[in-house]
């Protein structure tokens, strides 16, 4: 049986008790010795024995009719706000009037509360496992990187070195001979010059970017001193003791590597200068070298390695500058605002 027709017929009982009750007093108070009245008497054509009877039905069934319909509402209500609940959404329960139903809507508002948290802390462990998976995957990358690192090391950087010094010697023993063959040499020599620098380069851009707890003012200056003694550059620089956020030296210390080797790579340089100082709230990162340069226009297609390093910049809320052109060299210049312990806590 519906809810409507359940109450309808609650109604219809409720009425008929109510008048048999209320028939029952006026019986007691003004007893009747003759009952052919209720069907002598006539109401509206209709004896009274029929219309009394008749008023109290359909009192019974609307009034029940009414109470039908709202408990169907505030039940499709509670029905809608639980498959609301199974889909994860917020709803609304204060429309409920009855007062058993308002106890059931507390309670769900209550189970609704729990799942939300329950979601709240299933979304933050998700997120906390990604992060921590892709921590997991970088540290394999890193380590990667350095393995390969020091095989190429190892192995062909040795290797070219040695073919290098061979070469060396087979052209001081001929210098004096302008042949062919000795040209042919000569140009073999370079190229293995040049394959150096490029080796140089490739591991200078395979090492990680940590500084494993150096500050980046000793960090920088322990690269740079490495490659002074590796590479065919002079190489000058000045660098401030700056206390900085480890994120933002390392990025600092990443862009450096990426230019350094960029300048290996590309630039054909002989001189190189880096500068690193803090001039107001301004952490200003400059690397310069006099190498053949390049057109702008290239620079704004943009390299896997320049992009990279304007990514690395806007990272730390800092900008990229370039200027270059052919034939006078690069100036790569990075600046990074140092915020106050007051911006920092707005």
């Amino acid at each position: 049986m519906s809810t409507v027709l359940r109450h309808m017929f609650s109604g219809i009982s409720l009425a008929f008790a109510v008048t048999v009750l209320l028939g029952s007093v006026v019986y007691t108070l003004f007893p009747i010795s003759d009952w052919n009245f209720l069907l002598e008497e006539q109401l509206l054509d209709f004896p009274i024995a029929f219309v009394v009877p008749f008023f109290v039905f359909i009192m019974g069934a609307f009034f029940g009719l009414n109470s039908g319909i709202t408990a169907r509402k505030q039940l499709n209500l509670i029905d809608r706000t639980l498959k609301s609940i199974e889909d994860g959404r917020q709803v609304n329960m204060k429309e409920v009037s009855n007062l058993e139903l308002k106890a059931i809507t507390k309670r769900m508002e209550g189970i609704q509360q729990q799942l939300g948290e329950k979601i709240r802390q299933s979304q933050k462990m998700a997120t906390e496992k990604a992060v921590d998976q892709e921590k997991r995957i970088q540290e394999i990358i890193s380590q990667e990187r350095n393995r390969l690192a020091r095989e190429l090391h190892d192995s062909v950087s040795q290797q070219l070195f040695a073919a290098s010094m061979i070469m060396s010697a087979v052209n001081e023993v001929r210098e004096e001979s302008e042949t062919r063959e000795s040209k042919q040499l000569k140009l073999v020599e370079e190229t293995i010059h040049q394959t150096q620098l490029e080796m140089r380069a490739l591991l200078l851009h395979l090492r990680t970017a940590a500084l494993n707890g150096k500050s980046l003012q000793k960090g920088m200056e322990e690269l740079l001193q490495e490659l002074l003694q590796k590479v065919p550059i002079e190489l000058k620089w000045k660098i401030e003791t700056i206390p900085l956020d480890k994120g933002v030296e390392d990025h600092l210390f990443r862009i450096l590597q990426e230019s350094v080797s960029n300048i290996l790579r590309h630039a054909q340089a002989n001189k190189a200068q880096i500068l690193l100082v803090q001039r107001d709230d301004l952490i200003i990162l400059r690397i310069e070298d006099d190498g053949i340069g390049f057109k702008m226009e290239q620079e704004k297609t943009g390299s896997y390695g320049l992009q990279n390093m304007h990514e690395r910049a806007a990272e730390i809320g800092g900008t990229l500058k370039i200027v270059s052109l052919p034939g006078e060299g690069t100036r790569l210049e990075v600046k990074v605002p140092i915020l106050s312990a007051g911006e920092e806590k707005a």
